[in-house]
Protein backbone atom coordinates (compact mmCIF):
# COMPACT_ATOMS: atom_id res chain seq x y z
CA UNK A 1 0.00 0.00 0.00
CA UNK A 2 1.63 3.24 -1.10
CA UNK A 3 1.72 6.00 1.50
CA UNK A 4 4.12 8.43 -0.16
CA UNK A 5 3.45 11.87 -1.50
CA UNK A 6 5.25 14.70 -3.22
CA UNK A 7 5.11 18.41 -2.43
CA UNK A 8 3.77 20.51 -5.29
CA UNK A 9 6.08 23.39 -6.19
CA UNK A 10 3.82 26.44 -5.99
CA UNK A 11 6.29 28.66 -7.82
CA UNK A 12 6.05 26.54 -10.96
CA UNK A 13 2.49 25.24 -10.63
CA UNK A 14 0.11 26.35 -13.38
CA UNK A 15 -2.71 26.24 -10.85
CA UNK A 16 -1.11 28.55 -8.29
CA UNK A 17 -3.52 31.48 -8.81
CA UNK A 18 -6.59 29.25 -8.63
CA UNK A 19 -5.23 27.52 -5.53
CA UNK A 20 -4.60 30.77 -3.67
CA UNK A 21 -7.84 32.37 -4.86
CA UNK A 22 -10.15 29.62 -3.59
CA UNK A 23 -8.05 29.01 -0.45
CA UNK A 24 -9.29 32.40 0.75
CA UNK A 25 -12.95 31.30 0.59
CA UNK A 26 -14.79 30.33 3.74
CA UNK A 27 -16.60 27.65 1.74
CA UNK A 28 -14.40 26.68 -1.26
CA UNK A 29 -16.31 23.48 -2.05
CA UNK A 30 -18.59 22.63 -4.96
CA UNK A 31 -20.77 19.63 -5.76
CA UNK A 32 -21.70 18.04 -9.11
CA UNK A 33 -24.10 15.15 -9.78
CA UNK A 34 -24.25 13.23 -13.05
CA UNK A 35 -26.20 10.12 -14.15
CA UNK A 36 -24.18 7.11 -15.32
CA UNK A 37 -25.18 3.73 -16.75
CA UNK A 38 -24.02 0.88 -14.51
CA UNK A 39 -25.75 -1.98 -16.34
CA UNK A 40 -22.50 -3.62 -17.61
CA UNK A 41 -20.98 -3.42 -14.13
CA UNK A 42 -24.10 -4.84 -12.48
CA UNK A 43 -24.23 -7.81 -14.88
CA UNK A 44 -20.50 -8.57 -14.62
CA UNK A 45 -20.48 -8.48 -10.82
CA UNK A 46 -23.63 -10.59 -10.59
CA UNK A 47 -21.97 -13.25 -12.78
CA UNK A 48 -18.90 -13.20 -10.54
CA UNK A 49 -20.94 -13.28 -7.34
CA UNK A 50 -19.30 -10.07 -6.13
CA UNK A 51 -21.08 -7.33 -4.20
CA UNK A 52 -22.17 -4.45 -6.43
CA UNK A 53 -20.99 -1.95 -3.81
CA UNK A 54 -17.50 -3.45 -3.68
CA UNK A 55 -17.24 -3.53 -7.47
CA UNK A 56 -18.45 0.04 -7.80
CA UNK A 57 -16.09 1.30 -5.09
CA UNK A 58 -13.22 -0.37 -6.93
CA UNK A 59 -14.13 1.35 -10.20
CA UNK A 60 -14.52 4.72 -8.47
CA UNK A 61 -11.21 4.37 -6.62
CA UNK A 62 -9.39 3.26 -9.76
CA UNK A 63 -10.78 6.21 -11.72
CA UNK A 64 -9.93 8.66 -8.93
CA UNK A 65 -6.36 7.40 -8.73
CA UNK A 66 -6.04 7.96 -12.48
CA UNK A 67 -6.86 11.68 -12.12
CA UNK A 68 -3.97 13.46 -10.32
CA UNK A 69 -6.20 16.20 -8.93
CA UNK A 70 -8.17 13.58 -6.96
CA UNK A 71 -4.91 12.61 -5.24
CA UNK A 72 -3.96 16.17 -4.34
CA UNK A 73 -4.53 17.57 -0.86
CA UNK A 74 -3.94 20.78 1.10
CA UNK A 75 -1.60 20.73 4.08
CA UNK A 76 -0.17 23.47 6.27
CA UNK A 77 3.03 23.52 4.23
CA UNK A 78 1.11 23.73 0.96
CA UNK A 79 -0.40 21.42 -1.67
CA UNK A 80 0.78 17.82 -1.99
CA UNK A 81 0.02 14.89 -4.29
CA UNK A 82 -0.34 11.36 -2.92
CA UNK A 83 0.94 8.35 -4.83
CA UNK A 84 -2.31 6.51 -4.15
CA UNK A 85 -5.59 7.25 -2.37
CA UNK A 86 -7.92 4.78 -0.68
CA UNK A 87 -11.71 4.58 -0.30
CA UNK A 88 -13.36 5.16 3.03
CA UNK A 89 -16.93 3.87 2.83
CA UNK A 90 -19.95 4.23 5.12
CA UNK A 91 -21.36 0.81 6.09
CA UNK A 92 -24.96 0.26 7.18
CA UNK A 93 -25.03 -1.71 10.42
CA UNK A 94 -27.51 -3.05 12.96
CA UNK A 95 -30.16 -0.58 14.03
CA UNK A 96 -29.96 1.29 10.72
CA UNK A 97 -26.90 3.20 11.89
CA UNK A 98 -23.72 3.47 9.90
CA UNK A 99 -20.01 3.14 10.63
CA UNK A 100 -17.00 4.21 8.66
CA UNK A 101 -14.70 1.67 7.02
CA UNK A 102 -11.27 1.88 5.42
CA UNK A 103 -10.80 -0.16 2.23
CA UNK A 104 -7.14 -0.31 1.11
CA UNK A 105 -6.99 0.26 -2.63
CA UNK A 106 -5.25 -2.23 -4.90
CA UNK A 107 -5.33 -2.09 -8.72
CA UNK A 108 -5.77 -5.88 -8.69
CA UNK A 109 -9.54 -6.33 -8.46
CA UNK A 110 -9.56 -9.79 -6.86
CA UNK A 111 -7.25 -8.62 -4.08
CA UNK A 112 -9.23 -5.43 -3.53
CA UNK A 113 -12.56 -7.29 -3.45
CA UNK A 114 -11.28 -9.84 -0.91
CA UNK A 115 -9.76 -7.25 1.42
CA UNK A 116 -12.76 -4.94 1.07
CA UNK A 117 -15.20 -7.72 2.01
CA UNK A 118 -13.08 -8.52 5.07
CA UNK A 119 -12.87 -4.86 6.10
CA UNK A 120 -16.63 -4.38 5.71
CA UNK A 121 -17.39 -7.46 7.82
CA UNK A 122 -14.95 -6.26 10.48
CA UNK A 123 -16.67 -2.86 10.49
CA UNK A 124 -20.07 -4.49 11.01
CA UNK A 125 -18.70 -6.42 14.01
CA UNK A 126 -17.07 -3.38 15.58
CA UNK A 127 -18.74 -1.10 18.11
CA UNK A 128 -17.40 2.35 17.36
CA UNK A 129 -18.28 4.76 14.58
CA UNK A 130 -14.64 5.06 13.55
CA UNK A 131 -12.77 1.74 13.23
CA UNK A 132 -9.20 1.16 14.38
CA UNK A 133 -8.08 0.96 10.73
CA UNK A 134 -8.89 4.67 10.42
CA UNK A 135 -8.28 5.88 13.99
CA UNK A 136 -4.71 4.54 14.05
CA UNK A 137 -3.71 6.11 10.73
CA UNK A 138 -1.35 9.07 10.98
CA UNK A 139 -3.39 10.93 8.37
CA UNK A 140 -6.69 10.54 6.54
CA UNK A 141 -5.70 12.92 3.74
CA UNK A 142 -5.01 9.99 1.41
CA UNK A 143 -8.62 8.81 1.57
CA UNK A 144 -11.67 9.27 -0.64
CA UNK A 145 -14.85 9.64 1.39
CA UNK A 146 -17.60 7.52 -0.18
CA UNK A 147 -21.20 6.89 0.74
CA UNK A 148 -24.18 5.08 -0.76
CA UNK A 149 -27.83 6.18 -0.64
CA UNK A 150 -29.50 3.07 -2.11
CA UNK A 151 -33.01 4.00 -0.96
CA UNK A 152 -33.65 6.76 -3.50
CA UNK A 153 -32.26 8.49 -6.56
CA UNK A 154 -31.25 12.13 -6.42
CA UNK A 155 -30.17 14.99 -8.65
CA UNK A 156 -27.98 16.89 -6.22
CA UNK A 157 -26.27 16.53 -2.87
CA UNK A 158 -24.27 18.53 -0.33
CA UNK A 159 -22.03 16.57 2.05
CA UNK A 160 -21.57 17.45 5.73
CA UNK A 161 -18.26 19.20 6.40
CA UNK A 162 -16.52 20.97 9.27
CA UNK A 163 -16.13 24.14 7.16
CA UNK A 164 -12.37 23.86 7.47
CA UNK A 165 -11.03 25.33 4.19
CA UNK A 166 -8.08 22.93 4.34
CA UNK A 167 -10.36 19.85 4.21
CA UNK A 168 -9.60 18.81 0.65
CA UNK A 169 -10.66 15.14 0.66
CA UNK A 170 -13.12 14.55 -2.22
CA UNK A 171 -16.57 13.22 -1.28
CA UNK A 172 -18.21 10.71 -3.62
CA UNK A 173 -21.80 9.47 -3.32
CA UNK A 174 -24.25 7.45 -5.39
CA UNK A 175 -27.94 6.68 -5.20
CA UNK A 176 -30.39 3.97 -6.21
CA UNK A 177 -30.11 2.85 -9.82
CA UNK A 178 -33.22 2.78 -11.99
CA UNK A 179 -34.18 1.04 -15.23
CA UNK A 180 -34.35 3.52 -18.11
CA UNK A 181 -34.34 2.50 -21.77
CA UNK A 182 -32.53 -0.80 -21.10
CA UNK A 183 -29.98 0.98 -18.89
CA UNK A 184 -29.40 1.02 -15.15
CA UNK A 185 -29.04 4.73 -14.49
CA UNK A 186 -27.45 5.81 -11.22
CA UNK A 187 -26.71 9.26 -9.84
CA UNK A 188 -23.01 9.81 -9.14
CA UNK A 189 -22.06 12.81 -7.02
CA UNK A 190 -18.68 14.41 -6.35
CA UNK A 191 -18.01 17.21 -3.88
CA UNK A 192 -14.54 18.73 -4.16
CA UNK A 193 -12.30 21.59 -3.05
CA UNK A 194 -12.09 24.20 -5.80
CA UNK A 195 -8.48 25.06 -4.97
CA UNK A 196 -7.48 21.68 -6.39
CA UNK A 197 -10.33 20.44 -8.56
CA UNK A 198 -12.44 22.08 -11.29
CA UNK A 199 -15.47 20.84 -13.18
CA UNK A 200 -13.09 19.69 -15.92
CA UNK A 201 -11.35 17.29 -13.54
CA UNK A 202 -14.65 15.88 -12.33
CA UNK A 203 -15.61 15.37 -15.98
CA UNK A 204 -12.33 13.48 -16.46
CA UNK A 205 -13.13 11.34 -13.41
CA UNK A 206 -16.64 10.52 -14.67
CA UNK A 207 -15.26 9.77 -18.13
CA UNK A 208 -12.80 7.30 -16.62
CA UNK A 209 -15.55 5.68 -14.52
CA UNK A 210 -17.67 5.20 -17.63
CA UNK A 211 -14.65 3.92 -19.57
CA UNK A 212 -13.82 1.33 -16.91
CA UNK A 213 -17.43 0.15 -16.83
CA UNK A 214 -17.47 -0.12 -20.64
CA UNK A 215 -14.25 -2.19 -20.73
CA UNK A 216 -14.92 -4.60 -17.90
CA UNK A 217 -13.01 -7.50 -19.45
CA UNK A 218 -9.79 -5.61 -18.79
CA UNK A 219 -11.04 -3.76 -15.71
CA UNK A 220 -11.92 -6.62 -13.39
Amino acid sequence: MGTGHKIIDLAHWARREHYEFFRAFGYPFFSITSPIDVMPLYKALKERGVSFSIGLVYVLARAANAVPQFRQRIRDEGPIEHEVVHPGLTILCEGNTFRFSFLPYSPAFDRFAKEAAEAIEMTRRSEGLIPRSIAERSSINDMLYMTSLPWFSFTGMVHPMSLDPSDSVPRIAWGRFENRDKKLVMALNVQAHHSLIDGFHIAEFIKKVEGLIATLDSTL
